[in-house]
């Protein structure tokens, strides 16, 4: 176990916020998968404080996804803290602040990254945003603008004096995108600038490698993004080596079982029309490396409803046992 401020997380895994991703129901699937905390997808101050209804329905909750962590991002420390509190407001255990994001329409606002460039505003949210929250504060960020790690461990100092309770890095660079490698060794250094807990984040694809970043970098916590699209349950995985245990092994059926709880959860938040448009691309993240799996992304092009998605499942989960048994 570990805490964030007076948080407790049952384990050391953490489900990263994803743009377009980490919405209520892929939470959900996360938070069965075993995530100690879930995270929401960026949400933009902005959006929140002039009532944005599309912003402000990305703050729907879940009991059974608890504790649960919300990111917002923005550039103006009022702005910030007006949305602060009303991330508080909608029960929220854990507020979060971007400083990591570098898509260009979020650097053009001086958010995200951008914040990394300029300490002493980035100081100024950090402290706006404490006063007017009392649950815990975390930032999210990369290296910063280059190589050397600088910014990030400045960034890391200030976050740890204005009162944050966590911090979480992606060690690549502002302009490094997802190309390269993390670089592991900043995590560490990190770890030893700082006395809260710190959580690494960055090229964890498999659960030996999240056990393997903890051993090389001293990190609280992982965080894992990409690699849990698609098999949320590498959060068990790894809490199960943390542990000393095997982890839980690969079995077919619980792709299905997460598509099915990830479209009926979809359908029930977004809509079924919605929902099953989204279906047709994110089904196929849980069937990677099966057999005849594009066969299937094929077949769900045209979905357009629940029980037609509930029936190409079935069908490819039948077409698959077929085949272990001949």
């Amino acid at each position: 176990m570990m805490n964030i401020g007076h948080v407790c997380l049952e384990n050391p895994t953490i489900s990263a916020p994803l743009a377009g991703i980490t919405n209520l129901p892929f939470r959900l699937i996360a938070k069965r998968g075993g995530a100690g905390l879930v995270c929401s997808e960026m949400i933009s101050a902005n959006g929140l404080i002039y009532q944005s209804k599309k912003t402000y329905q990305m703050l729907e909750s879940s009991p059974d996804e608890k504790p649960l962590s919300v990111q917002i991002f923005g550039s103006d420390p009022t702005i910030m803290a007006e949305a602060a509190k009303m991330v508080q407001d909608s029960g929220a255990d854990i507020l979060d602040i971007n400083f990591g994001c570098s898509v260009r329409k979020v650097l053009k606002t001086g958010s995200g990254s951008a914040l990394m460039k300029v300490p002493e505003k980035a100081r100024m949210i950090l402290t706006s945003v404490r006063q007017a929250v009392k649950i815990p504060l975390t930032i999210k960020m990369r290296s910063g603008w280059d190589v050397s790690g600088k910014d990030a461990v400045l960034l890391a100092k200030i976050a740890q004096d204005c009162g944050a309770d966590a911090i979480a890095i992606h060690p690549r660079t502002a302009t490094q995108g997802f190309s390269g490698s993390a670089n592991w060794a900043l995590i560490a250094e990190i770890k030893q600038s700082v006395s809260i807990p710190v959580i690494g984040n960055g090229d964890i694809v498999s659960s030996q490698d999240a056990i393997r970043m903890m051993a090389q970098t001293g990190c609280d916590a992982v965080m894992v993004g990409r690699a849990a699209i698609g098999k949320p349950w590498i959060f068990s995985q790894i809490t199960a080596l943390t542990d000393g245990k095997d982890p839980i092994p690969e079995d077919m059926s619980r792709n299905f079982d997460i598509m099915r709880q990830y479209l009926s959860t979809s359908v029930q938040y977004c809509g079924e029309e919605k929902a099953c448009f989204m279906m047709r691309s994110r089904l196929g993240w849980f069937v990677k490396g099966l057999k005849h799996n594009s066969r299937f992304r094929e077949s769900l092009k045209t979905l357009a409803s629940y029980q037609e998605a509930l029936d190409k499942i079935s069908a490819y989960q039948m077409l698959l046992q077929q085949d272990i048994s001949e």
